[in-house]
């Protein structure tokens, strides 16, 4: 049904800090997302339902149309890299930085340089600008361990207040990008369901507006 809208949400932070902008826009769940084992999620929005996936996943239901919209960190669609996403509206939500860090007062290093990160693609396109050569390693956790064991000497994650850094003997360091939560929509979602998608952007960034 092509007036039926599915935006794509995942659990934690960003969901928690989405929800407000949601109601503001007329749309709440029907069940608490966290607490409910469903991933389909009806509203109170009688055009508009939930879908439950994980965070990195967010933009490839998206792509895919399998969700009309959805909301996910600027970490996650930079490092997804679609051109065929909308990104029409910055919600200004779980706001962080996308940082290089390293052991605190460790000398720079001009040679190769080892990175561990999840951020694979977003830190072979940093230092392929930079004119450095890297060797990315993917971890999908406990980033700080790398640089204290050797596995790498620099790390490329997302900080927020950067207790975690420096409880484990590291700092940050270069900035790659400032992060916050976006809305996406899929290109022909937003074709075919324009006047919908439309109205729910416009509300939304009345919410966000009024929220700053």
């Amino acid at each position: 049904m092509s007036s039926q809208i599915t935006i794509a949400l995942s659990k934690g932070r960003i969901l928690k800090e989405t929800l407000p902008l949601l109601k503001a826009a007329g749309i709440e769940p029907a069940e608490d997302p966290d607490k409910s084992r469903k991933l389909v999620i009806g509203t109170t929005h009688p055009h508009v339902d939930l879908l439950i996936v994980r965070a990195s996943d967010v933009p490839t239901y998206v792509e895919y149309g399998a969700a009309d919209m959805g909301v996910a960190g600027k970490d996650v669609l930079m490092e997804h890299g679609s051109s065929e996403l909308y990104e029409p509206l910055d919600l200004k939500i779980a706001q962080c930085k996308l940082m290089t860090a390293g052991k605190v007062g460790a000398p720079k290093s001009y040679g190769r340089l080892k990175v561990a990160t999840k951020f694979v693609n977003v830190a072979k396109q940093y230092y392929a600008s930079q004119g450095v050569q890297a060797d990315i390693i993917k971890l999908y956790g406990s980033m700080e361990l790398a640089p204290l064991v050797g596995l790498a000497d620099i790390i490329i994650d997302v900080v927020d207040t950067g207790n975690t850094l420096r409880a484990n003997g590291l700092e940050p360091q270069e900035l790659i990008a400032e992060i916050s939560s976006r809305m996406v929509v899929n290109r022909a979602s937003m074709k075919v369901k324009y006047k919908l998608i439309g109205q729910l952007l416009d509300q939304l960034a009345y919410a966000v507006e009024e929220k700053a």
